[in-house]
């Protein structure tokens, strides 16, 4: 799939992957990685999920790339907050108290751009690639977040 694919679905507004409700499953065993408070989670192709909200409310701080910047404007509508958007190289930079959202294309990421991270939730991205993106997928994720704990 093409990027143009994502992005044509978030304008139009053909979403059915978007979860009306926090997964359970993050809920259930997000303690298995033994966090600590203010521990900063990276959320890959996150969308507007509810799963940030919810780690926000946690206590935890989230970073997400996401390709669709409707999506993330959304997600900052939704938690009510005004994001301040920078821009570096071919990345927007929105953010706000503990959370950081890039937009763009995950393969222009950097390490140096993300900052640390202490886990990793991929709750579907990989998934949502082809299959013959995964593997680059990976290798990507590993790098940028230094094989943190997902």
């Amino acid at each position: 799939m093409e990027a143009s694919y994502w992005q044509q679905r978030w304008e139009i507004n053909q979403i059915g992957f978007h979860g009306d409700a926090v997964n359970p499953l993050l809920v259930q065993h997000l303690d298995a990685l033994g966090l600590a408070p203010g521990a900063r989670v990276f959320l890959p192709l996150c969308g507007k999920t509810l799963d940030i909200a919810w780690l926000l409310s946690q206590g935890f701080r989230v970073v997400g790339a996401e390709l669709s910047a409707i999506a993330v404007r959304q997600l900052f509508s939704d938690l009510g907050v005004v994001p301040v958007v920078t821009n570096v190289d071919k990345i927007d930079h929105y953010s706000a108290n503990n959370i950081d959202i890039y937009v763009g294309d995950i393969f222009h990421l950097t390490s140096q751009l993300l900052g640390p991270v202490d886990a990793v939730y991929d709750r579907a991205a990989l998934v949502a690639l082809p299959a013959e993106m995964r593997e680059r997928y990976t290798t990507q994720l590993m790098a940028v977040t230094h094989a943190a704990p997902q």
